[in-house]
């Protein structure tokens, strides 16, 4: 079981909040195609390591992408909030329905952490 998920530098855990920038190919045009959602899963198989984003899509629907960490259809991986959780793989949150779903609690981050990132 993997912990952490490095990509180009910046490394995501399991509960983060993220945007993922695919690649998309329409006819001869390319276009960025933005996914947000829960990191629930991230499987460690070395040179095939994966990760499993979750998002609550219209009507409710949970919708779940299983990426590849070295496919280049990723454009980008951004952060939008950090979650505190204490497992591994968030499977439990499929069977939560509303709000609860997508709710993870939210890391603390003390003021020395958050100081450089605001001067910056």
């Amino acid at each position: 079981m993997a912990k952490y998920l490095d990509f180009k530098n910046k490394q995501f855990s399991v509960g983060d909040t993220v945007r993922v920038h695919f690649n998309v190919k329409d006819g001869d045009k390319t276009r960025i195609q933005i996914f947000e959602g829960i990191l629930i899963a991230i499987a460690n198989r070395e040179a095939g390591k994966t990760f499993t984003v979750r998002k609550i899509a219209a009507s409710g629907i949970g919708v779940e992408k299983i990426v590849p960490v070295g496919s280049p259809v990723i454009a980008d991986i951004e952060m939008v909030t950090q979650g505190d959780v204490r497992r591994g793989k968030l499977y439990y949150l499929r069977g939560r329905v509303g709000k609860g779903a997508s709710r993870v609690k939210k890391a603390v981050i003390s003021k020395e952490e958050a100081a450089p990132a605001i001067t910056q």
